[in-house]
């Protein structure tokens, strides 16, 4: 009897700890109904897929259960549309051609201020070449033009820097700080040391530090820096941290182009 009640409540105890997540999106872009999205999220070194559903009228679900947090992205087709973090919750979801947004948890309100931020500077940065192209048409003196141009462009560029870097360094012990983390080296030809990430790298915790995309990552940066400096014989086939580029969340950069 005591084994059957023993039993009993380890069962109840391990249902208790799944933790369930339900994200309702609604899109107004016409092209998306009856289009397959998938949520998608990076386990063990490859791209597993987390739940599917059909775009039905604006209307889309994904739900299911958690022992943990975790970052995720919607995928359409092989393309990634949107980072998400899973997490207890009801998660909302908006897809427009202007906008992408994800709230309703308190690390999906955080990830999508930024997203609004970086947007909001890349669409200053966007805008430069508009200037350009004006400046032109109307004949302007071009000298003091590409002088104004690069001035705002390098203060973009700084603006985007500090951005990015305090998300991280604010975020190192939760998800958001490897998932960024994970998006901007994403873009690398492979993983490397460079002066960026020493400075983040110089300032993180133990938590950073040890998520297993960082560690990888580190690894096989730090082991390419060896083999450049002739401290290490290259292996025949090298691991990069991740299997493939399909298996990265959108960048930072993808973040800032809509759904079309």
């Amino acid at each position: 009897m005591n084994k059957i009640l023993y039993t009993i409540l380890t069962v109840l105890t391990c249902t208790s700890c799944a933790k369930t997540f339900e994200v309702q999106g609604t899109s107004n872009i016409s092209t998306l109904d009856g289009q397959m999205l998938y949520l998608k999220a990076i386990k063990n070194g490859e791209l597993k897929n987390i739940d599917s559903c059909e775009v039905v009228h604006g209307q889309f679900k994904f739900s299911g259960s958690t022992d943990s947090v975790y970052m995720a992205t919607i995928f359409m087709d092989n393309e990634s549309v949107m980072p998400i973090v899973l997490e207890e919750g009801k998660i909302s979801i908006q897809l427009n051609n202007t906008k992408q947004n994800c709230t309703g948890t308190a690390l999906n309100d955080k990830l999508s201020h930024f997203i609004d931020n970086y947007n909001r500077l890349q669409s200053q940065y966007n805008d430069l070449s508009h200037r350009e192209n004006q400046a032109i048409m109307d004949g302007a003196d071009m000298n003091d033009v590409y002088k104004n141009l690069t001035a705002d462009a390098e203060r973009i560029a700084v603006a985007q820097d500090k951005l990015i870097t305090g998300f991280i360094c604010d975020n190192f012990d939760n998800i958001l700080g490897p998932g960024v983390f994970m998006m901007i080296t994403s873009v690398y030809e492979y993983p490397e040391l460079t002066p960026w990430i020493e400075d983040i790298m110089s300032k993180a915790t133990d938590t950073f530090k040890t998520d297993s995309y960082v560690k990888d990552y580190m690894d096989a940066a730090q082991r390419n820096q060896n083999i450049m400096n002739g401290m290490e014989t290259p292996a025949p086939q090298p691991q990069a941290p991740i299997s493939s580029t399909e298996s990265m969340p959108p960048t930072p950069a993808d973040m800032a182009t809509p759904v079309e």
